[in-house]
């Protein structure tokens, strides 16, 4: 690698350090930001509860599974404590138990870093898997508490609509957190070795050695498999997650770096994370049934040549903070960032633009809706000749549809958009419940999908919740409605 990354990974694990030097003795006691200092763990473990709410309601299992440390009882003494290893090799199950309750402490890696060589993996790498059963819940009490699944291993979290497995803090566990409760506890970091356009020096794209290193912490993504396999995760919920490790290097809800198209997304949501709900860096993975709520940047930022496609997507920006709900950027080399957005409804609340469309990417957007409130946002914003797009059966309910600056004018973006068919640059938004289609956004012709993507389903509608009866967010989700908090 060159000198200025070898430079960054040694700034990033100094300030890791320092970190929690201060703190005296662990990611346990670091505290994220706008938060004191959490008390000592018992036990030396990282603390929590049930991950999910506020703690459990019965008596405390015994013991612990094999495989994690039992570092005692929380939340009222309901719940035993059994913490996650620092690596995970081979296969460790997360079972779920009664009374029981799994933490996050520190940074737990998913196996070695097999490197970007799916047919020869490094030598002396091992490789794990990290496998979840259904309403499973587990927790971190700081920004240094997170997961890496490194090149190579892979995670299988699959929850069901009544049991989604969830990702949380420990304040949540014992029931502090309210509307605005971010930053809590780092995230995921799942890393693979599909095709990423950041490659080192003059590196090609999709060959082994092109990796990067990755936003947040010092483990590295990309190389020469477009159908790479990280896993599955279904119906799986992250939230109060996202920390800051330098400026503009922060550890996301959920980060997917360099993922091959061979791992299964479907029904995930990212809840009031501190920094993007998700991240996309590079790679080909797809995914289904996304829930964006509450992130404090952007709901859905994608990077450096990710060539995936999301169908069925809500996003709901907080009325107390949030940036964009779709941030795109790539490079100036290729493959350019091609993101693929079908019946996705975006709802802003603040003064940021929608969609912002930075430079070296290419974004399709069809069947979809976007809609601000407010008086200043954009519905569009493209900042680089070098980026351009198509819309297809697309509704935009802004303040203003284009944003007209000094990079790309409101023009040049409105005739972009006005190249596809069925396209409304000026609708009055009738959606009910936030995120639910009115008539107005049913009354737009459907296009058809399967030409842009083959992983893409046909719909006769637009937005990503045709009507009341459309229920594929029930149940797993929390925060979309009123008296369902996270």
């Amino acid at each position: 690698m060159t000198g200025t990354t070898n430079l960054r990974n040694l700034l990033i694990m100094s300030l890791s350090a320092m970190a929690l030097a201060a703190c005296g003795g662990g990611a346990s006691e670091v505290a994220s930001p706008g938060e004191g200092a959490f008390p000592p763990s018992n036990g030396g473990g990282s603390g929590g509860g049930s991950g999910g709410g506020s703690g459990g309601s019965g008596s405390a299992a015994s013991d612990c599974p094999t495989g994690f440390t039992n570092v005692g009882t929380i939340a009222n003494n309901t719940l035993r404590n059994c913490q996650l290893p620092a690596k995970i090799t081979g296969n460790l199950v997360v079972p779920l138990r009664s009374g029981t309750i799994y933490s996050i402490s520190g940074r737990v890696d998913v196996g070695d870093d097999m490197g970007g060589d799916a047919a020869a993996p490094k030598a002396g790498a091992v490789k794990g898997t990290l496998t979840i059963e259904p309403g499973v819940k587990l927790f971190g009490s700081a920004g240094l508490d997170y997961i890496v699944v490194n090149r190579g291993s892979q995670i299988y979290a699959e929850g069901t609509s009544a049991q989604p497995i969830v990702f949380t803090s420990r304040q949540s566990v014992e029931g502090t957190t309210g509307v605005d409760s971010i930053g809590q506890w780092g995230g995921l970091v799942v890393l693979g070795r599909a095709p990423i356009s950041n490659c080192p020096g003059t590196t090609a794209p999709g060959t082994a050695n092109c990796e990067a290193q990755v936003e947040g912490t010092n483990a590295f993504y990309g190389g020469n498999s477009a159908t790479d396999n990280s896993g599955v995760m279904k119906y799986v919920r992250v939230q109060h997650s996202g920390f800051q490790i330098l400026p503009n290097n922060e550890l996301n809800g959920i980060t997917f770096a360099g993922v091959g198209s061979g791992t299964l997304l479907d029904y995930i949501q990212v809840h009031n994370s501190s920094d993007d709900g998700i991240e996309w860096f590079g790679g080909t993975v797809n995914a289904k049934h996304l829930v964006l709520t509450g992130n404090d940047d952007d709901s859905m930022d994608t990077d450096v040549g990710f060539n995936g496609a999301i169908q069925f997507a809500i996003v709901v920006q907080r009325a107390n903070g949030g940036d964009r709900g779709n941030e795109a950027s790539g490079s100036n080399r290729t493959p350019a960032s091609n993101p693929k957005f079908a019946n996705v409804t975006m709802v802003g609340r603040g003064s940021s633009d929608v969609i912002v469309m930075n430079s070296g990417t290419n974004n399709v957007f069809a069947n979809s809706v976007f809609t601000a409130s407010g008086t200043t946002a954009a519905c569009l914003d493209i900042d680089d000749t070098n980026t351009t797009g198509s819309f297809n059966s697309v509704f935009f309910s802004c303040p203003v549809a284009f944003r007209d600056d000094s990079n790309v004018g409101a023009t040049a973006t409105q005739a972009i958009f006005a190249a596809g068919a069925n396209n409304t640059a000026n609708g009055t938004s009738t959606l009910t419940s936030t995120f639910i289609n009115g008539a107005n956004e049913n009354a737009v012709p459907a296009a058809n999908l399967t030409s842009i993507s083959s992983f893409f389903t046909n719909t006769t509608y637009i937005g990503s919740v045709r009507n009341s009866s459309d229920t594929w967010w029930q149940g797993w989700t929390c925060g979309l409605t009123s008296g369902s908090s996270c």
